[in-house]
């Protein structure tokens, strides 16, 4: 083999190597952090990055929003209740710098901090608390995992709990207590029904009492409704108010009749 050609091979190969190290393609989602010699120089993009061949190396970041899912924690609550939380984190990298110099995995930290976090604020809370103020306690914990984190160069946006697993024995107790509370506020509605129905008797007994022709025209009208079944027999009492008209008219008839005859 020609040593001009063997040589010629070798060049080529060693520029396309030195190429593919100094000439970088950084997307407009990340930014790449250069070092020169093992000391940082800064971060560099989008767009084609060249460097210096073995001088310089870069490590790409990712700002992108990354959604992280918090493993389920086990945790007892401050009126001693053991429940299974999970929950969910979103963040980003805002300083690429940091997240690369500060700390070996970004990622990975910042999971762990939230973990702990969550362990931590919930155990600090009641079941009840829990249940019934889910925004509040997703602001702290976004609160705290964006301050442990802020060196970090990592920004937490979002933390949210998404599931809340209670025992067998406390799922049964909320459901008696659940059924105890519609019970009582069906009790409630039918006292309140009852209590209403007898005031409306009671005024229409006030009215009745007052005004005598409003017992003889509901008579009338009960004695209607009670026809209109077509009931081959009728039954009902006459109120003596009712017929005192017709009395008075007989009375006056014989008192006149008497008094032509003498």
């Amino acid at each position: 083999m020609n040593p001009t050609f063997v040589v010629t091979i070798v060049v080529v190969l060693f520029v396309l190597i030195v190429l593919t190290s100094a000439i970088k393609v950084v997307q407009e989602y990340e930014r790449g952090v250069v070092f020169r010699l093992g000391r940082l120089v800064g971060a560099r993009g989008p767009g084609i990055i060249l460097l210096i061949p073995f001088i310089e190396r870069m490590v790409k970041v990712d700002l992108r929003t990354v959604t992280m899912d918090i493993p389920v924690q086990e945790v007892i609550t401050r009126d001693n209740v053991t429940i299974r939380v999970n929950a969910v984190a979103y963040f980003r990298v805002m300083d690429p710098n940091a997240a690369i110099v500060n700390v070996a995995d970004y990622i990975r930290a910042t999971s762990q901090i939230a973990q702990t976090t969550l362990r931590s604020v919930l155990g600090q809370a009641e079941l009840d608390e829990l249940l019934a103020e889910r925004e509040k306690i997703n602001h702290t914990l976004q609160t705290i995992i964006d301050e442990q984190t802020e060196p970090w160069g990592i920004k937490v946006s979002i933390v949210e709990v998404k599931d809340v697993e209670l025992p067998d024995i406390m799922q049964r107790a909320m459901a008696r207590q659940a059924e105890a509370e519609r019970e009582k506020r069906a009790k409630i509605i039918h006292a309140e029904g009852e209590y209403a129905a007898a005031q409306q008797l009671a005024d229409a007994a006030a009215v009745i009492s007052s005004q005598p022709g409003a017992l003889q025209l509901r008579f009338l009208q009960t004695l209607t409704e009670v026809s209109s079944e077509r009931n081959s027999t009728i039954l009902f009492p006459v109120p003596i108010d009712l017929l005192a008209p017709f009395l008075d008219h007989i009375g006056s008839v014989k008192a006149v009749g008497k008094g032509t005859g003498d």
